[in-house]
């Protein structure tokens, strides 16, 4: 596994989420370290829960903000771990925000509507056709009267999934191989900086970014990086 200061520059924006925050947390150290096996899966899970990346920085900010007027400002942070309880803390105060309608972007409306028409205009034909309309149908309901935005994720992350099996039984085996190849070609780098559930899930995201993008359609996710 290579320091930070040896990573390679992200180009996968699912990589880009964890670099990012490798990147940062290792500046803001002040000195090079790796990062361990149990920090990487610490990333994975804020990423997985849907954790935007500035929430993570700002946590990590503050975690280590507070350690240089701590008493014990002379002994280095070991470990991301160190930053955990103040990531938690900046996403409750996030997710209030949200529940209020504070949060910048928290009205979901406008990134509804463009789903829908995504979907709507997307060249698929027969059934899958047929499905993305219904979805389209479906989005632009919630858009009308949207739900919580964490229930909104969740509804979204479930129909993305299954609009994704879907294109995977349509799409032509050589497309697939070639978005398979170009995901492991650019996720190389980090085969041996992360430990294999990370980049397993790195490459899942990926390919699902991938195959979406085949048919000029977005992530289905209100949280970006």
């Amino acid at each position: 596994m290579r320091a930070a200061a040896g990573a390679p520059a992200a180009v996968d924006p699912e990589a880009a989420y964890y670099q990012t925050i490798e990147e940062f947390f290792v500046s803001r150290r002040g000195d090079p370290m790796f990062l361990s096996n149990a920090d990487w899966l610490l990333i994975r899970g804020w990423r997985k829960a849907g954790t935007p990346l500035r929430v993570v920085l700002r946590g990590v900010a503050d975690a280590l903000d507070a350690h240089a007027h701590s008493w014990g400002r002379h002994r280095k942070v070991g470990s991301l771990a160190y930053c955990a309880a103040e990531v938690d803390v900046a996403r409750d105060r996030w997710q209030r925000a949200l529940a209020l309608g504070e949060e910048p972007g928290a009205a979901p409306q406008a990134a509804l509507c463009g789903f829908a028409e995504a979907l709507a205009g997307a060249p698929f034909e027969g059934g899958v056709r047929a499905h993305a309309l219904a979805l389209a149908t479906e989005i632009r309901a919630w858009a009308a009267d949207p739900p919580p935005l964490r229930e909104l994720e969740a509804r979204l992350s479930v129909r993305e999934g299954v609009l994704l099996a879907r294109l995977r039984d349509v799409t032509p085996a050589d497309r697939r191989a070639a978005v398979e190849a170009d995901a492991d070609a650019e996720l190389a780098p980090y085969a041996a900086r992360m430990p294999a559930p990370v980049l397993a899930q790195i490459r899942r995201d990926s390919i699902t970014r991938r195959v979406l993008a085949l048919y000029g359609l977005p992530r289905l996710s209100l949280f970006g990086l």
